[in-house]
């Protein structure tokens, strides 16, 4: 089945694709289309976090955004509300990554999934390494899961060798025509004390409290789960929102 699926991709890319372009930038473009069809949007969120030693209730949000990277969250009191891969575009994300190419994932379920498998950009992360070592040896890989029927991520995960850092899993429904996240659930494996700065800004944004507040013991280990209802898509938001 992988060596078929492999043969097909050949014959695809050898026919369909420009001669400049690889089979990787033709995934990437064609999800990035897929995200850009989004002009601006507004949707009710609820978070429910589970972090050992972390408590905080279910917490509702009112999320506005607007092409191409205008971000509004309205909430009352503290919150988390997590980031990565939910605001950003596709060719955003991919441009954190280096040396991307096709992995020989394949699922007899779910046949139209491909995988892309790239180096993370260290620099990218703004994160402080205690010494020059530690910025050397730290080379997570990302593999991105994408449905190349309806163009969108289903799937993030961030290794370091073989350990799991961090996964995203997106679930998606059609909402007036757009095919839109119904459920985002965030994953956390980091124990490492050390990469707390990196993963509290990149995958958490504190509302109503400053981020050095939080304990410095927290274990960044857990998950996020976001559910998503009430869209309302392309029916133009004032920019006076986002002040």
């Amino acid at each position: 089945m992988i060596f078929f699926k492999l043969f097909l991709i050949t014959i695809f890319s050898s026919i369909c694709l420009p001669s400049s372009e690889s089979i990787e930038d033709y995934y990437i473009r064609k999800t990035n289309e897929q995200f850009n069809l989004i002009n601006d949007y507004k949707v009710d969120m609820v978070i429910r976090l589970e972090i050992p030693a972390f408590r905080m209730p279910k917490k509702k949000y009112k999320v506005f955004y607007k092409k191409p990277n205008k971000i509004k969250v309205k909430a009352k009191g503290f919150g988390i509300l997590p980031k990565t891969g939910l605001f950003t575009s596709p060719n955003d994300n991919f441009d954190n990554l280096k040396n991307v190419k096709m992995s020989d994932f394949t699922d007899d379920l779910n046949i139209d999934d491909i995988v892309l498998i790239g180096d993370l950009i260290v620099d990218s992360l703004k994160l402080e390494m205690p010494n020059e070592y530690s910025r050397i040896t730290f080379n997570p890989i990302v593999e991105v899961k994408i449905d190349t029927s309806k163009w969108v991520i289903k799937n993030v995960t961030t290794k370091l060798d073989t350990l799991k850092l961090f996964q995203i899993n997106n679930r998606y429904q059609d909402f007036d025509n757009y095919y839109m996240p119904k459920q985002s659930i965030v994953k956390y494996y980091i124990k490492d004390e050390k990469l707390f700065n990196w993963l509290n800004k990149d995958a958490g944004n504190i509302i109503g409290q400053d981020a050095s507040m939080m304990p410095n013991n927290s274990i960044v280990e857990g998950t996020i789960t976001v559910d998503y209802k009430n869209y309302v898509i392309n029916k133009g938001i004032k920019d006076k929102i986002f002040d």
